[in-house]
């Protein structure tokens, strides 16, 4: 059944793929957010897919899903092709596993050194979930470099069994919809989109070392804002806003013309509660897709006069 946005949910779940950035948390306030009529029969398009969890999370029946990392393209293929497969992760992650328990840190470098000749989507898995604190980052010769969590016995048989729910899910979400996974760089995936379709735009965010793969700065900003106001259907653009110290000044500069709806959340800078810290969110939308303001929702549905007199 098709559903559109705004749509009310508590929390989202989680993709068996981590990356820094990953948009979790946030769903719920992009979903009551967005307008976005589905039943009109367009597409909902992500040019910048990292983790997925956006566009797994709202299951359209039709999507253009395009990153130009081709690992995370290749993993979600192989999931909607039925290769990767929650009895086939189950039995991967409990051999690697074993064998990492035993050999550690040695071995979680063979491993990535065997991901970096193969592709493998299993092995880009394995080195996801035990990687240096979740991330995903690439070398300019597009290899994956992160170091190890230094967790020998990372995958347990919960921690396993917490993956390959992942994936059960993953694959549920994706059967029986047309979604096309796509390796291509936003501006081509762009060049795709038609009146009728949504655009959720989450690209690398300035200043804020999200990129995980090619290297992003102001230029590429500059040519994406130009490029937004081009397009002949409604989008949204996730973009840090203000954190304890400093704000952003690109989304004055470049996007003013749009709506902005903010929303507060906390991250993690260490292992400890007391570490952590604030961040607001901005999500961006195109005038006339924007979901009417929540009345219980007072943060995230303040308009642009109120949100520069009260931040």
């Amino acid at each position: 059944m098709m559903q559109g946005l705004p749509r009310q949910i508590r929390f989202a779940k989680a993709p068996p793929i981590k990356c820094q950035g990953i948009k979790t948390k946030l769903v719920p306030f992009i979903f009551r957010s967005i307008y976005w009529d589905e039943a009109a029969g367009g597409r909902w398009i992500e040019p910048f897919l990292g983790s997925g969890v956006v566009a797994l999370n709202l299951a359209p029946q039709r999507a253009l899903l395009a990153d130009t990392n081709q690992h995370i393209i290749r993993f979600y293929q192989a999931v909607q092709q039925g290769e990767v497969t929650p009895t086939v992760v189950r039995e991967y992650l409990a051999d690697e596993g074993r064998k990492l328990e035993r050999g550690g840190e040695d071995y979680y470098y063979e491993v990535r050194e065997r991901f970096n000749r193969t592709g493998s989507p299993l092995d880009f898995l394995f080195l996801n979930r035990a990687c240096f604190n979740g991330l995903m980052r690439f070398n300019r010769s597009g290899e994956f470099n992160v170091p190890f969590c230094r967790k020998p016995n990372r995958f347990t048989p919960a921690y396993i069994s917490k993956i390959v729910n992942q994936i059960r899910w993953v694959y549920h979400q994706i059967q029986g919809k047309e979604w096309e996974f796509r390796v291509a760089s936003w501006e081509e995936t762009l060049q795709e989109a038609e009146v009728l379709d949504f655009i959720y735009l989450d690209p690398p965010y300035i200043g804020r070392h999200t990129d995980y793969y090619n290297h992003w700065g102001i230029e590429d900003t500059l040519r994406l804002a130009d490029a937004m106001r081009q397009l002949p259907c409604g989008y949204a653009l996730s973009m840090w806003w203000e954190n304890p110290y400093r704000r952003n000044g690109l989304i004055e500069a470049l996007w003013s013309d749009l709506e902005l709806r903010v929303c507060r959340h906390f991250y993690h800078l260490g292992a400890t509660e007391d570490l952590r810290s604030w961040m607001h969110e901005a999500l961006l939308i195109r005038p006339g897709f924007a979901a009417p303001v929540q009345e219980s929702d007072p943060v995230s549905g303040l308009r642009r006069k109120h949100q520069l007199s009260l931040l």
